[in-house]
């Protein structure tokens, strides 16, 4: 499959790592030179330097050949340019845009046959949703949901009073008395798909499967605290917290934002009428104090620097905040990043990579392929959905009878309303979904590729 990526940037060069690690043929279009250079020199990708919105550069880049155009530029305008003119020049070209103004959502839906687009992506939205979840059900580290919301993946991690500490995984249903199936565990740094004998150590991070209804109950035995979240801070006033604002305001959720920007303020203040807007410089800790951070349940860091959303966290996890989640515009250094009691950590631009390349995985494998990837365990491990259909392979056979891949594991079997962890016995059947977890190397591209 021929895909071109323009936008050189940080999606760009992640998810031009991801393809072209699984062999897709690249093209990358930037008009920083030196920037394509960098990327020549670390993956196998052609580059065309230039105006990836205008006709020449395009057609240099290979459009009228290619299968799938990616636009991830840091302007929305450009990116929705560049996809029209693409698919102008080639009507079956796949296209993909990545637009984050809020002005343009239901614009982008209403219109998304006149520019030509085949999918829009905004990571802003989806981490915004992602932090909705965690907010909503305090407790978890990290949620993954699949099976249109019926099972899910979560992370825990052991501490020093954690009932998980020292336990083996086949005592695990004495502790937690609800069906669980712990599918991976990180630990210093390295991933793992565990048998039953395998012990639970302190700083472990576990990433269990679980349906939905199981959750709370699965808190509530360990002994976590799942005080409903009333009041939550935002330290910072970009997109990520206007879009998360707008969710939680129906939940009777007060949300206090604190941004440094004037101009930012009065802008929040039009468009969230149901938010406090304080304009203050939340680098200055007497600042969080005189907003009340010691009267907040949660306290989300969504300012543009890394460093600060950090130091921030760690501020709010000394002073006790029972939830604290921390925004990252790039996670590359994990060991640190691990070491470190920041709270929930979400990326939205791991976000919209996953999203992106469930599309290219879907498109080269029309039959079987993934609904959802997502990536776990600091991106060692991956967790997909698989409809299971007429061609798959196995289908009423128990699964102590199948012969997986090496490091693959059924994680959980949709049918219906109805989610099963899965044992021995269990066998799935045409229209179930399976959730798979794998920590190999080789890629997952449809569902039969799960078996040796």
């Amino acid at each position: 499959m021929n895909i071109i990526i323009a936008g050189d940037g940080r999606v760009g060069s992640t998810l031009a790592r991801e393809l072209s690690a699984e062999g897709y043929d690249l093209t990358l279009i930037d008009s920083d030179p030196h920037i394509l250079e960098s990327s020549v020199s670390r993956y196998d990708v052609m580059t065309v330097s230039g105006n990836c919105a205008s006709m020449p550069t395009l057609r240099q880049a290979g459009v009228m050949d290619a299968d799938l155009l990616i636009a991830v530029t840091s302007a929305d305008e450009v990116n929705l340019l560049c996809c029209t003119t693409a698919h102008a020049l080639n009507p079956k070209l796949h296209t993909i845009a990545r637009i984050r103004n809020p002005e343009y959502i239901h614009q982008i839906y209403d219109m998304q046959d006149t520019f030509g687009l085949s999918m829009g992506i905004n990571p802003e939205k989806q981490a915004a949703r992602e932090m909705e979840r965690l907010l909503k059900f305090p407790g978890f580290l990290r949620r993954e949901v699949f099976a249109k919301g019926r099972t899910e993946i979560v992370e825990l991690k052991v501490d020093a009073e954690s009932k998980l500490r020292d336990a083996r995984l086949m005592d695990l249903g004495s502790i937690v008395k609800c069906r669980i199936l712990v599918c991976a565990v990180l630990r210093e740094g390295t991933s793992m798909v565990p048998s039953g004998n395998f012990v639970l150590r302190e700083g472990d991070r576990v990433f269990v499967t679980a349906p939905t209804e199981n959750l709370a109950i699965l808190l509530k035995n360990l002994g976590i605290l799942t005080r409903r979240v009333r009041r939550v801070m935002f330290c910072g006033g970009d997109r990520v917290s206007y879009y998360l604002a707008e969710l939680l305001k129906n939940s009777g959720i007060q949300v206090r934002i604190i941004e440094a920007d004037e101009a930012r303020c009065r802008e929040l203040f039009a468009m969230l009428p149901d938010a406090e807007i304080i304009h203050a410089d939340v680098s200055d800790p007497e600042v969080l104090e005189d907003a009340g951070l010691g009267n907040c349940d949660a306290m989300v860091t969504l300012t543009e620097m890394d460093q600060l959303n950090m130091i921030l966290s760690l501020h709010a996890i000394a002073r006790g905040i029972p939830q604290v989640i921390t925004k990252m515009s790039q996670v590359d250094n994990r060991t640190l990043i691990d070491s470190l009691n920041l709270g929930s950590v979400i990326c939205p631009k791991e976000l919209c990579c996953n999203d992106i390349l469930r599309y290219v995985r879907a498109m080269q494998n029309q039959t079987g392929a993934a609904l959802s990837v997502h990536t776990i365990a600091d991106g060692q491990v991956e967790a997909l959905e698989f409809p299971v259909e007429a061609n798959t392979k196995f289908c009423g056979v128990p699964l102590k009878k199948l012969k997986l891949k090496p490091n693959v594991l059924i994680a959980s079997i949709s049918r219906g309303a109805h989610t099963e962890i899965p044992n021995g016995e269990s066998m799935f059947a045409q229209g179930d979904t399976l959730v798979v977890v794998t920590s190999g190397r080789g890629v997952l591209k449809q569902i039969n590729d799960i078996f040796q």
